[in-house]
């Protein structure tokens, strides 16, 4: 069995006993893993000493810093760089040898990874989710998940979700894969995607983020031109064609067929809940 590698884990989790077992153990050639937990009351923080994880009880004050940041931050890290994972998330193999391999180099303060979405009874190939790239794995002196204008309203919750890293130095891209089972069913996708309408709706009333300096270049661009979308007739319609023929959703068969039916749905509840907001008094 290889040694376990220097590198820290954080994983988020509230009630996470249903998929922390799985997401622990493709994690457990790392050294240090820390479950920061939110008042779980399913067993999963027994879960987590069980498999050998610390566990850090975290409560949100319904302000700045979230679980995440509030983590980097104060959690005593007992290495230098620290991988983020959902429970809902595996590291498969490939992506252990990729950050082994990166442990041992001074260019980048932080790293992409892919990620692949389970949907239906197969992964999505297209639909403008895969490649899916996510800066989770980085010196924890260096990152912090950036605090978008007018998040504080936008009721999305204790932790980071749609919220980018704001690295302090030069970031590359892994080899290697991360794999997403977030969404077994579609009433699962309809549940989540519903919450985040609700954070969505709220962004475009409030105010979107200006483009931060430590974000990536080409996710700074996609906001600009996500607020330019916000502006655009017929988005629903728009968000499918986008999904199922631009971004080629069409060649992941029935499953891209109907996961491109509910983003444009789910831009539909982004743009209705938006014009509620604003009819409202005080939105």
């Amino acid at each position: 069995m290889a040694d376990l590698a220097p590198i820290s884990v954080l994983i988020p989790v509230r009630n996470e006993a249903a998929n922390l077992p799985a997401c622990l153990a493709s994690v457990a050639w790392c050294n240090d893993i820390v479950v920061v937990d939110s008042g779980s009351t399913d067993g999963t923080p027994d879960i987590a000493r069980a498999a050998g994880a610390r566990v850090v009880d975290f409560r949100w004050t319904g302000t700045f810093p979230k679980k995440k940041n509030w983590a980097l931050a104060q959690v005593a890290w007992k290495n230098a760089w620290v991988f983020i994972i959902d429970a809902d998330e595996r590291a498969t193999p490939e992506l252990e040898a990729a950050m082994r391999a990166a442990l041992g180099q001074d260019k980048f303060a932080g790293y992409y990874v892919n990620r692949r979405f389970w949907f239906l009874d197969g992964w999505l190939n297209h639909c403008g989710y895969y490649p899916s790239w996510n800066l989770r794995f980085f010196r924890h002196a260096l990152g912090r998940y950036e605090k978008p204008a007018g998040a504080d309203a936008t009721g999305s919750g204790d932790n980071e979700v749609h919220e980018h890293v704001e690295l302090q130095g030069a970031a590359g891209y892994l080899s290697g894969e991360m794999e997403h089972y977030a969404f077994p069913d579609i009433a699962t996708w309809i549940e989540k995607h519903n919450r985040y309408s609700n954070w969505e709706a709220k962004l475009q009333v409030h105010g979107a983020a200006e483009d931060a300096a430590g974000l990536d270049p080409g996710l700074a661009r996609k906001r600009r031109l996500r607020r330019l979308a916000w502006r655009l007739p017929f988005r629903p319609t728009l968000r499918f064609l986008y999904h199922y023929v631009w971004r080629a959703g069409f060649l992941d068969g029935y499953r891209g067929f109907v996961f491109c039916r509910l983003m444009g749905w789910y831009e539909f509840m982004n743009a209705a809940k938006a014009r509620e907001l604003r009819r409202k008094p005080h939105a």
